[in-house]
Parts: structure tokens; C-alpha cells; sequence
């Protein structure tokens, strides 16, 4: 044992308080505004990524629709609604319920809807302490993260098996940077400024 081993605490401490940590937590609930303004600004920047090269030489053509999403029906349909807005706006096709009506077909699906936080840097949780909140914290310098993401592939065709697309993302944030005595947003989440009739 060391003489003093008092002096081994101090240190031990140091480490412990100023090690790099990371952590991520999968979001399940759009209850809050923020969350729910991440995943519908996602969805409508993933729908705005359709290419062209698939879809304007079917001006005029009826389409059926059918999507596929592990979880979330209300946010399944909220993307196809807007997924099928932007086939009528942007390259006049019409989307139809019934696939005996369709002449083309279009079979999603969305491998993600959803937000998740993500935390990194340097920082001293501070929860233990009498008369604080559990899970507080001092920030010395941390990276808080919260996104939303949208992300699909899809297959178009007569049939809906004729040919696969890319997978195509989009990912809005809200981020903060975490210093002492100030936090300095950096965000994509903002939409101001967008006018109403951005069509091409």
C-alpha cells in the first residue's frame, strides 16, 4: 500500500471526470415539437431528393403505392402522403388506391423514420450531488446531437419489382455545442425563408 494513498484519489478523479464520453439514445416518442419538426423536415427533404431520371417520363401515368416501415403506421403514412405529393407536384403523376387502376407501380421502403440524440466530448456529471437532478451534468466542452432522419428505397416499375433505386437519406438536425457557461446551437431544423411555391 502507499504511504499516502490519498494522493492517488485526486488523480483517479481527474481521469474519471475528464474521459471522452459518448452516448447515443433512440427516440420512440414525437410527443415535442423539436422531434416532430426533425422527422416531417426529414421526410419532406428525403421526398424532394426523387430523381427526375425515374420518374418524368411517366408524366401523366397512374401509379399505386404500397410502403413498407417496421414500426410507426402514422408516420408511414404521413411520408406517403407526402411521397405521393410530390409525384403530383413535381412530375404529374397521379397516385391511385386501387392497383387494378395503376399502369405503374411503386413498392417503399423506409428504413428509417425517426429521431435519436447522440452526446460526445468532455464532461462532469455533477447528479449525484444533493438536491440535483439526476443526469446532470457540467459541460467542459461536448457535441449534443438530436436528428431526425428519413431514409427509403424504393422499386418502380409495371409490376413494382422492376428496378431498385438507391437509398436515399435526409437528416435535419438541431446540435449544440456545450462549453461551461454557454451553449451554441448549430441547427438545420430552421425553414424560414422558404417560399411558398419552391417548384422547379
Amino acid at each position: 500500500m502507499p504511504k499516502h494513498p490519498t494522493r492517488l484519489i485526486f488523480p483517479a478523479l481527474l481521469c474519471l471526470l475528464l474521459s471522452a464520453c459518448g452516448s447515443r439514445q433512440v427516440q420512440d416518442s414525437l410527443a415535442g415539437a423539436t422531434g416532430q419538426q426533425l422527422m416531417t423536415h426529414s421526410i419532406d427533404d428525403l421526398m424532394r431528393q426523387l430523381p427526375a431520371a425515374d420518374f418524368s417520363a411517366h408524366a401523366g401515368a397512374r401509379v399505386h403505392i404500397r410502403s413498407h416501415f417496421i414500426q410507426h403506421p402514422s408516420v408511414r403514412l404521413y411520408a406517403d402522403r407526402r411521397l405521393a405529393l410530390e409525384l403530383r407536384r413535381r412530375f404529374d403523376i397521379e397516385v391511385v388506391d386501387r392497383i387494378e387502376d395503376a399502369q405503374m407501380r411503386l413498392e417503399v421502403f423506409y428504413t428509417a423514420l425517426g429521431t435519436d440524440q447522440d452526446q460526445r466530448g468532455f464532461f462532469v456529471p455533477v447528479g449525484f450531488l444533493p438536491g440535483v437532478a439526476e443526469g446532470a451534468q457540467v459541460d467542459l466542452i461536448t457535441l449534443q446531437q438530436f436528428h431526425g432522419i428519413a431514409e427509403m428505397y424504393y422499386y418502380f416499375g409495371p409490376t413494382g419489382t422492376e428496378r431498385r433505386s438507391p437509398v436515399l437519406q435526409a437528416r435535419t438536425r438541431t446540435d449544440a455545442i456545450g462549453l461551461p457557461i454557454i451553449r451554441i446551437p448549430v441547427s438545420t431544423i430552421d425553414r424560414e425563408g422558404e417560399g411558398a411555391d419552391d417548384s422547379e
